[in-house]
This record gives structure tokens, sequence and C-alpha cells, in this order.
């Protein structure tokens, strides 16, 4: 194909559970390196079915959620890419990604502060900026066969929840009525329970911006809903940044730079934790952004193996995880079409059945693909 707009895009998620705790027995203490030790390996049952699923569906752009994140390359992403995606896995057939994304999240990472009310610190000082046992839990990949724009990235790791207008935060109260976050809380607590990353990548000649991030749970709290409120502000956060404007303008990224999306096509891609007709979140959050004017949700992606795991749930075979919600989304722009599409869940009876059996054959979650064109118009 000699161009974008006669080309065809397949962008998928996949939220890998490959992370520490899946490596463990229950009750024994992790290290946090116990991803890098079986990503060495080579061997490892999981790591090698989720290899195989990612080289049956073969995407040209991937964002892997709960891929425990490190600083060395080598022993993270390169060794994942080269010791399982670059091997025949199952009879499958090899998958190269030349070009990748890593950077810090915010789980783990130390506050200095008791966030959660337990009086029990989780770190050495306090609770974590996202909940996590250790920094770079639950971090994030991204694969791509084309080439990152890497001067371009912006990233949002240590933007503050209450610099966002209106948010939810504020609305946290404790059993008296008073505020849950103090003063001091408000001041340092990020809206990024990870991180949300725009990546540029440049798909010959035209760039499309992948939108990534990995919203908490709206759940494991009380009555106050500190974790449903953060969820929806993560998730409101994408449905502000590709409206532009003055809706966006108070957005900063970790350079200092201000303001929304610039460019024309864009992915907003993750696991979201969210679905607008089930679950226990705040149900406007992702309602507003697939309903938003320039995102692209008429293609819902649906499974046989979704349909069939919960049959009598109306919205079944679109769920994306095996606790029965759609909670991962792959939403282009307006301007991008979607060709095709699908959710990585084989039936019972399907020979692959074997990869997506449990968590411990891989994960709890489903790849979300869709494949996608660009357009000549906004």
């Amino acid at each position: 194909m000699s161009s974008a707009e006669s080309q065809t895009l397949r962008v998928a998620t996949f939220n890998v559970s490959m992370e520490a705790t899946n490596y463990v027995a229950n009750g024994e203490q992790v290290t946090g390196n116990e991803l890098f030790t079986h990503l060495a390996s080579g061997s490892h049952p999981q790591i090698m079915n989720i290899a195989a699923i990612i080289q049956q569906v073969r995407p040209d752009i991937l964002l892997l959620n709960e891929f425990d994140y490190t600083s060395n390359d080598e022993l993270g992403v390169k060794a994942f890419i080269k010791n399982y995606l670059n091997v025949p896995q199952q009879g499958g057939k090899v998958i190269d990604y030349p070009y990748f994304y890593t950077a810090p999240v915010n789980t783990g990472m130390d506050s200095g502060l008791d966030l959660d009310k337990d009086g029990i610190a989780s770190g050495k000082g306090g609770d974590a900026f996202g909940f996590g046992l250790y920094p770079g839990q639950y971090g994030m990949v991204l694969l791509s066969r084309y080439p990152i724009e890497t001067k371009q990235i912006r990233t949002f790791q240590h933007f503050l929840w209450a610099n966002m207008p209106h948010n939810l935060m504020l609305g946290i109260k404790d059993q008296q009525g008073r505020s849950w976050y103090s003063e001091e809380a408000q001041n340092i607590l990020r809206l990024s329970s990870k991180s949300h990353w725009d990546v540029p990548i440049d798909v010959a000649g035209n760039t499309i911006h992948i939108l990534a991030s990995h919203p908490t749970p709206p759940v494991f709290d009380g009555p106050e809903d500190r974790n449903g409120k953060r969820n929806h502000d993560e998730i409101r956060f994408w449905t502000d940044y590709v409206s532009g404007d003055q809706q966006a303008e108070y957005i900063y990224d970790d350079a200092g730079y201000k303001g929304g999306l610039v460019g024309k096509h864009f992915v907003v891609l993750g696991d979201l934790n969210a679905s607008a007709v089930e679950g226990d979140g705040i149900a406007s959050g992702i309602a507003n952004l697939l309903s938003h004017t320039r995102v692209n949700a008429d293609y819902v992606p649906t499974s046989q193996g979704a349909g069939l795991h919960s049959p009598k749930n109306p919205y079944a075979a679109s769920h994306t995880a095996e606790w029965r919600m759609r909670a991962d989304y792959v939403l282009p722009s307006r301007n991008l079409a979607i060709l095709n599409g699908g959710v990585f869940w084989p039936t019972s009876n399907d020979p692959q059945f074997y990869l997506v059996k449990n968590r411990i054959a891989s994960s709890d979650h489903r790849m979300v693909w869709l494949d996608i064109v660009f357009e000549n118009r906004k």
C-alpha cells in the first residue's frame, strides 16, 4: 500500500496480567522482579500463551496493560519481544515490533501520606499515588510496527487531580462530611493511577495519536467512592483532551506544555475499567467519551465466547473481561473508518480455548482489536 488512506491498520489493547503477583503463590511476598525473571527464560506458560494470542491476532499497534515497568528495556519489553514474540508459540507465526514505548507509572510510588485513611502506610512513608505493592506494578507498554514520533510524545503522569476544573475529588467526603483528602493531599495527589500517554505514530506519512491509559478500578474503597470518582475523572481527561479549545486549556503535560490534542487522528486505548451500562463505576465518565462528537464508538467489538460466558446477560457479547463487563476499549476518532473488529475469546469447544481458560492461562481480560483506515475527512 502506498499511503495511509488505503492501508488497513489493526489497533488493539490487551490487559495481560503480567505483574508480579501473578507469578507467586497466594500469600507469598513479591519482590517486583518476578516478571523479568520469566521474560528472560522464554518458557513461562502464561507469557507463552499471551504471545500466542498476539501472534494470532497480529495487531499493528498494541497497548499492553499490567506489564510491570522497568527502566531497563533489555529486561522488560525487549526480552518479551525477543524471547516470546520472536519465537513461534503454539504453532503460531512469529511477530516483531521494531518500535515500542514505555515509561514510569504512579502505581507503587510512595506519596508520603495516608491517602486511604486506614492509618496504615503501604509504602515507607505513606500510600502510593496509584495502588501497587512496588513501583511500576501494573505498568503499560505500547508496541508498534510503525515508527513512533518520540519527540512529540506527551505524558501526564504528574498532572494533579485538583487542577482538573469541576473534578470529583472535592466531593469525596468521610463519614463526618469532611473532605476525604486533606489540603496537603490535594496539593500532591495525581489524577492518573498509572499514567496518561499521548504517543504519536507515523503510519505511511499520517500521524495517529495513541491515547493510552489504565484508570483505577472503581471499587476497593468505601461509601466515599474515592476510586469510582477517580476512575470517572481519569476517563473524563480524554474527553476534555480531544475536545480542544477551552475544554482542554487546563491540561498540562509532564514537560509543562499546555492544552489538548494537537492532531487529527487518534485512538483512545486501554483498560478503562468502566461500562456505560454495567458495573460499579460512575457511568457518565465513559458514556460521555463514547458519545463525544470526535469519537467513533459506533462499532462495538464482540465475541461468541463472551456471549456464551454469560448467556442471560444482554450485554454479554461485548464483554472483554471474564468478570463479565466491557472494560477494554479501542475508540478511534471519527475520521478513522472502522472496517472490522473483535474480542479474542474462543468458545469452550474451540481448540484455542485453553489460551483464555482462566487468568492462570493468560489473563482475566481479552484482547480487543479494530481494523481501521484513514479517511480524508474531518
